[in-house]
């Protein structure tokens, strides 16, 4: 008696389920708008914005829950800020990118931006050329809870930077790429420091060291990146660490920079990533400098350029001194075992290396990593002279290597790739070098020629289209262009029917 009425409760429920189904009823609505608000913010923005046009409350509550913003900041979009952030009344990141054929936003529409967007945390200006130091500081005043500013191919300058600086007490982040409108010779520096501050990145800047006040005077920054900006930094960066020693993080790319600037970083004994690029001032001593005194170094990447400035010496004292270091990147460093074989040993939870670019890294420099890189994960060899005997070597070595690349090594084949996977199945190895062309026979018969290898690469497919069309007669060529044009046919006449 009771499962038949258990059983019959259940067919009940299911058809009323079922009639719910059918009347179209929104079981959206017995959910709160915080968990809609949740569901919303696990979606891809196109998705949001499809939802948003379901219902009234769907478009209400994807609107305030909606935290990123990114517009197209043109000079017309000042009009709709307004209703905009009316609608997005808790946007925390926001993105202005405007294209340089087209006029930018100008000063009244960031003000609008600013009056109608008091919780906003992080600001992305791009290509924004009609703002300038009166908008910026304006906006400041109004949006003083700013945490991180990015802002590339503007023509703001110091007096609007100085202000986001005043006013924007909690900033923690800053970007900033080609600012226009630092002259050259003018009074107004950069500055003084900003308590707050941990990073800084500043990107092709023809008057970079205008900034040296602000991150001298930052102390408590961590994380220092120059990329191309002019001048000589080796006194700076002197300057900068008499005053801010605890950086972990520093990159120096396309920088003049030299020996006696790496010195100065040296006196970061808590530094943990550093990374050298092109910067062909630099040689052995001052990466032995870093080595000897950041003894916490967990990330390294050096872009030689090839010059032959840091070497074997320079990295035998980072495998000596540099016990911690997790991930190696070496680029255009013609480097050998001497080297190789003290950090492979050394540096015990090395997980990710990468060689690239260098004229000595053999088959020799290989089996020294297969042998002692007991913790590898990743490897990849780029534009080495490696054959396959050197990736062989990786068979019976570094037992934790989950992946393997190598890119325009000549000396690797695909025996040897295909050698390597065989023993190592669970190993996911990738190789540029394209499978051999399909080997075609003369045409026999009416009958196509049979390749020898399945072509795998699109030229290989297109090869051996080409040489199975040619090795058909003509009567089997215009067979296939009927078939194809009735099968055309009965296309069209089936999608007109």
């Amino acid at each position: 008696m009771g499962q038949g009425a258990s059983s019959s409760s259940v067919v009940h429920d299911l058809k009323r389920e079922e009639n719910d189904v059918n009347l179209g009823r929104d079981y959206s609505l017995s959910l709160p708008d915080e968990c809609l608000a949740c569901i919303f913010c696990s979606l891809s923005s196109g998705d949001r914005q499809q939802c948003s046009v379901v219902c009234k409350r769907w478009f209400l509550v994807e609107g305030s829950s909606r935290q990123r913003l990114s517009l197209d900041a043109r000079l017309d979009i000042s009009a709709a800020i307004p209703g905009l952030f009316s609608r997005f009344d808790h946007v925390t990141k926001l993105a202005l990118r405007c294209d340089r054929r087209m006029v930018s936003i100008k000063d009244e529409g960031l003000i609008k931006i600013g009056i109608h967007c008091k919780s906003l945390k992080k600001l992305k200006l791009k290509a924004c050329r009609e703002l300038s130091d009166v908008g910026i500081e304006d906006f400041a005043k109004l949006c003083t809870g700013l945490k991180k500013l990015s802002c590339g191919s503007c023509t703001f300058g110091a007096k609007g930077m100085n202000a986001v600086l005043k006013y924007c007490v909690g900033l923690e982040e800053l970007s900033v790429k080609r600012l226009r409108g630092l002259a050259e010779g003018s009074v107004e520096v950069i500055g003084p420091g900003c308590a707050t501050l941990k990073s800084i990145c500043l990107k092709e800047l023809f008057n970079g060291q205008y900034f040296g006040p602000l991150i001298a005077g930052s102390k408590n920054l961590r994380t220092l990146k120059l990329f191309r900006c002019s001048g000589d930094w080796d006194k700076l960066l002197e300057v900068i660490t008499d005053h801010v020693s605890g950086l972990v993080e520093v990159h120096l790319e396309r920088l003049q920079v030299s020996d006696r600037g790496l010195m100065a970083v040296s006196r970061c004994a808590g530094l943990e990533v550093l990374h050298l690029v092109k910067t062909p001032e630099c040689t052995n001593v001052g990466l032995a400098a870093i080595a000897n005194s950041c003894k916490n170094l967990r990330k390294l990447h050096i872009d030689g350029w090839k010059t032959n400035r840091i070497g074997d010496e320079g990295l035998i004292a980072v495998g000596k001194k540099c016990q911690n270091l997790q991930e190696l990147v070496l680029i255009g460093l013609n480097l050998t075992a001497t080297s190789l074989s003290p950090l492979a040993s050394n540096c015990q939870v090395l997980e990710r290396l990468a060689l690239c670019g260098s004229e000595t890294i053999g088959d020799t420099e290989i089996s020294c990593i297969a042998a002692k890189c007991l913790s590898l994960k990743k490897l990849c060899i780029k534009g080495c002279p490696v054959s396959d005997d050197g990736i062989e070597s990786l068979v019976s070595g570094c037992p934790k290597l989950v992946k393997v690349k190598v890119k325009k090594c000549r000396g690797v084949t695909w025996e040897g790739a295909d050698r390597l996977r065989a023993n190592r199945g669970s190993l996911a190895v990738n190789l540029d070098t394209p499978l051999p062309n399909p080997v075609v026979g003369p045409p026999s018969g009416a009958g196509g020629a049979e390749a020898s290898a399945p072509p795998t690469s699109k030229s290989s497919i297109a090869k051996a289209k080409f040489s199975l069309f040619a090795g058909r007669n003509l009567v089997a060529c215009a067979f296939l262009r009927l078939s194809n044009g009735s099968n055309g046919d009965h296309k069209r006449v089936s999608a007109s029917a």
